[in-house]
């Protein structure tokens, strides 16, 4: 097991790791829509979305692997009414076919934001 780590993302708000490698695979903790830079989140759930996809990528690349060889995610939200808008983004994000998917309701993040997103993904993208 090997902990990946990216000065790219904001930290860990917890006693977690960024991302753990293990089996030829990189599972990336739940990752959210704050900018690296400076903390702060877009309002909108698909720019919310799209920083929490950019922050899931900067995992996956200190990892060796790339959103293409995503083979499962799990997004969370706090608002089923907003599963359009996540879905807009997240099909600009990835690319068919899609990679296994749960999306769930949750009544609140650890982060006062409304999408959270975490996934596994193969480090060598041959399945």
């Amino acid at each position: 097991m090997k902990e990946i780590t990216s000065d790219e993302v904001p930290d860990a708000i917890g006693p977690y790791s960024q991302g753990i490698v293990s089996g030829g695979r990189v599972h990336v903790s739940g990752k959210t829509g704050e900018d690296p830079d400076t903390g702060e989140a877009p309002e909108s759930v698909a720019a919310q979305t799209t920083q929490t996809l950019s922050n899931v990528d900067a995992i996956l690349e200190a990892a060796g692997t790339t959103a293409a060889s995503i083979v499962s995610a799990t997004v969370y939200l706090t608002d089923m009414d907003d599963y359009d808008a996540v879905n807009e983004a997240y099909r600009s994000y990835l690319s068919e076919p899609y990679p296994a998917r749960t999306c769930v309701e949750v009544s609140r993040l650890p982060a006062p934001l409304d999408v959270e997103i975490t996934v596994t993904a193969e480090l060598d993208g041959d399945d």
